[in-house]
């Protein structure tokens, strides 16, 4: 790769650069024709002098008033003709621009990366591409000096220190930073549930559904066993440039994304989203069959789980199920005998952190129905039972 030629600009100035190519040779087939048409005015123009001299001074006469500009102008104005896809009907200025596009119909990638094995339809995605390997990052922020690996990166990530908003909704007029931010919303109008588990894309492989084509792509590498993002400090390999940099931050410690209200900082932009939901009370996940609501997607897939029955997680030492990930790891400590949690007041040591509860006086769970607070979420869950009425021992 590194023998390649210096890296040729975005596709839009390779079409640029071609449209003009090709207008160029329009341009001088007009220029050869106008040119052939004034030879033969001024033939005729000669011919009338010799038979009048009335005709010969208005020649004159006229040619003081003739502006050299716009003789030009005249020479140089070209027909401009538009290229349709006979697909899906639509229009580009030139016709480089149309067979670059013609490949998303055909499925064509002539564009190869020599280290993964990757194919592209376009050379500029290509070379942003292999920056994925080299790690290069040729746009820096001037405000904070983040780099980037894409422009359109960089300007999306300077709107952040400028809060300019250029995405409008065309329907309520609402601003937004992202084209992303600007089709989620857009769902407010159409009707299109977000957070009701609709999944329209899905794997053919496994079955599973997802809410965009993007998303589908990257859970197609759980299949092929592609991870083309590998961390430099300890070989880690990752599916996703976002889950590999995430990664990097448990080696430098770095935690750069801040709780404006608290001032807790997170490694993750989602840790963060989530965290701000304690503060504002936001619940945008709920559950089709009880309709109950929660902060974080993991928390619905759970609780679906208690309708379903569902306990995917199974302790391979005593072959006890559960329904999260989170109670097994936990379950797990009880064979192993780790007590990783120590109470900083009375020295003892737990597997589980709600000890210290017991000296501060917390109890962050507490029942929707009579309000009673409890330290333990299965406390809860057996104390709902009251309300409910269900009796699980006979």
């Amino acid at each position: 790769v590194s023998d390649r030629a210096p890296e040729p600009p975005q596709i839009k100035e390779e079409e640029e650069e071609l449209c003009s190519s090709q207008e160029g040779e329009q341009l001088v087939l007009k220029q050869e024709t106008d040119t052939f048409m004034l030879t033969n005015e001024e033939s005729d123009h000669q011919l009338l002098s010799h038979n009048s001299p009335v005709a010969e001074s208005q020649d004159q006469e006229g040619s003081k008033h003739v502006d050299p500009e716009s003789k030009s102008h005249y020479k140089t104005q070209t027909v401009k003709k538009s290229f349709k896809c006979e697909t899906c009907e639509k229009d580009f200025k030139c016709k480089s621009q149309l067979n670059i596009h013609m490949r998303k119909h055909t499925g064509e990638k002539p564009y190869h990366c020599n280290t993964c094995g990757k194919y592209f339809r376009q050379i500029s995605s290509l070379n942003v591409h292999l920056r994925t390997h080299t790690d290069e990052k040729p746009y820096t922020c001037s405000t904070c000096g983040k780099r980037f690996s894409q422009k359109a990166n960089l300007h999306k990530h300077i709107t952040t220190h400028t809060g300019e908003k250029p995405y409008s909704c065309e329907t309520c007029g609402k601003l937004l930073t992202s084209s992303l931010g600007l089709l989620i919303h857009m769902r407010t109008h159409t009707g299109e549930k977000i957070h009701t588990g609709e999944r329209p894309y899905l794997c053919k492989t496994c079955g599973k559904g997802f809410k965009c084509d993007p998303a589908l792509k990257v859970h197609m590498r759980i299949h092929t066993g592609e991870r083309p993002y590998s961390c430099e400090t300890c070989g880690r390999s990752f599916i996703t440039k976002e889950g590999m940099m995430a990664h990097r931050r448990t080696h430098t410690g770095e935690k750069p994304f801040l709780c404006n209200t608290c001032g807790k900082s997170f490694r993750h932009t989602k840790t963060l989203n989530d965290h701000i939901r304690i503060h504002t009370g936001e619940k945008p996940y709920f559950c089709e069959t009880c309709g109950k609501t929660f902060r974080l997607g993991g928390e619905l897939a759970v609780h679906i789980r208690t309708h379903t029955g569902e306990k995917p997680y199974l302790c391979k030492t005593c072959g006890k199920r559960f329904r999260a990930k989170s109670a097994l790891n936990s379950h797990v400590k009880i064979h192993t005998g780790e007590k990783p949690y120590s109470c900083e007041t009375c020295g003892k040591t737990f597997i589980l952190k709600q000890h210290t509860m017991i000296h501060t006086g917390e109890k962050p769970y507490s029942c929707e129905t009579c309000g009673k607070a409890f330290r333990q979420s299965s406390v809860l869950t057996v104390h709902m039972r009251i309300h409910t009425g269900e009796r699980t021992h006979t």
